[in-house]
């Protein structure tokens, strides 16, 4: 079968942008056969440029490296300092397992690819290891590009899937929240309780919420991370030994998110009762203090219980976008006082403060 047969001047650069990603409910029960709500924002972005080669019968791939990527320093100063800001592995690693992963995928389903060649160059702005998904941006960015150049469409609902076996290749722990985000964009209500179609078909079912539906929300984060990789190990063990103390704690994280879900469709209409925005707000608090309880203070690291603890002195409710490094933050009132105050208090202690700006997702799911 023939796929993607690029005309003579087809040499226009491919650009695609995927977008962090911010775990509002439910994380990390998504690896876990839970429920989750994730939200696509804007703030931060990773950006992949495809270049086909300008001669068309030429088949050369090559992977441009990245600022994270240098095998070059100034000093063995410079090497830990950059070394500790943006770990071992920059892009290149991400983009090379997608091509690998890419064309597997087209080979399983006979699709006979244009031999003309590209390069691939990639640039993000998310911050390293802060919990915002910066990786699978990266994968998904790059996704878009060869769909595109190639001319090949691979539903919607599959690219998670694809996104993940990348990672997983390179020894990434994750789920499939962040992947599902990153290609449906906006915000998602997810649930992967169907274990059989998570390991068989590498989906659960998505229900995309409006972007109305959120209270402002702020993002904190932290220019000094930790790796999640690390954080994520020994509960995953855990988990897979049948720790029943684990497993209860996990479907209550998922039941945070079911309810969450809850809250915010019903905002709005006759369902809505009490104060929806306090009751989301207790929500995120307690799924914070479950994850705190699995995981231990001293593996979730100082500096990042210092950040929830930080927003919730100045009266917001808080937890981790992912698996630390950064927060989600709602304001209890909402007030210009209050958040006054969180930002300052924030700020004083070395933080990063911004409001969450969603990223609209795009009913067809389409690339950008």
């Amino acid at each position: 079968m023939t796929v993607g047969h690029i005309c003579p001047d087809a040499t226009d650069d491919i650009t695609h942008r995927a977008y962090a990603r911010v775990g509002l409910l439910g994380n990390p029960s998504d690896g876990y056969f839970g429920k989750c709500i994730s939200v696509s924002v804007q703030n931060f972005f990773a950006e992949v440029t495809l270049t086909p080669n300008q001669q068309m019968f030429s088949s050369r791939v090559t992977i441009e490296p990245g600022p994270s990527d240098s095998t070059v320093f100034e000093s063995l100063k410079t090497l830990a300092v950059t070394t500790a800001k943006s770990g071992y592995y920059g892009g290149v690693r991400l983009l090379r397992a997608l091509c690998f992963k890419f064309y597997e995928y087209c080979a399983k389903r006979g699709y006979d690819l244009d031999e003309r060649g590209f390069t691939l160059e990639y640039e993000s702005n998310i911050p390293t290891q802060a919990g915002l998904s910066g990786s699978s941006a990266i994968i998904v960015a790059g996704l878009k590009c060869l769909m595109q150049h190639y001319r090949v469409y691979i539903p919607l609902e599959d690219q998670p899937a694809l996104v993940l076996s990348c990672e997983h290749d390179l020894g990434i722990i994750a789920g499939l929240q962040d992947r599902v985000i990153q290609c449906y964009e906006g915000v998602v209500y997810m649930d992967f309780s169907n274990e059989e179609m998570v390991r068989t078909q590498g989906k659960g079912l998505y229900t995309r919420l409006p972007e109305t539906c959120l209270p402002p929300l702020h993002i904190v984060y932290d220019d000094n991370p930790s790796d999640s990789g690390k954080v994520h190990a020994d509960v995953k063990q855990r988990w897979e030994r049948g720790d029943a103390d684990i497993r209860l704690k996990m479907s209550r994280i998922a039941e945070l998110a079911e309810r969450g879900y809850k809250v915010l469709s019903s905002i709005g209409t006759d369902e809505q009762t009490g104060e929806p925005m306090i009751e989301l707000g207790m929500l995120m608090n307690a799924n914070f203090n479950l994850r705190k309880e699995m995981f231990g203070a001293e593996a979730l690291g100082a500096r990042n219980v210092e950040m929830i603890d930080t927003a919730r002195g100045a009266g917001s409710f808080a937890k981790f976008t992912g698996s630390g490094g950064a927060a989600v933050v709602l304001c209890a009132t909402d007030s210009e006082e209050e958040r006054e105050a969180m930002y300052a208090d924030c700020e004083a202690k070395g933080f990063k403060v911004c409001p969450l700006v969603v990223n609209p997702g795009k009913p067809s799911g389409g690339a950008a």
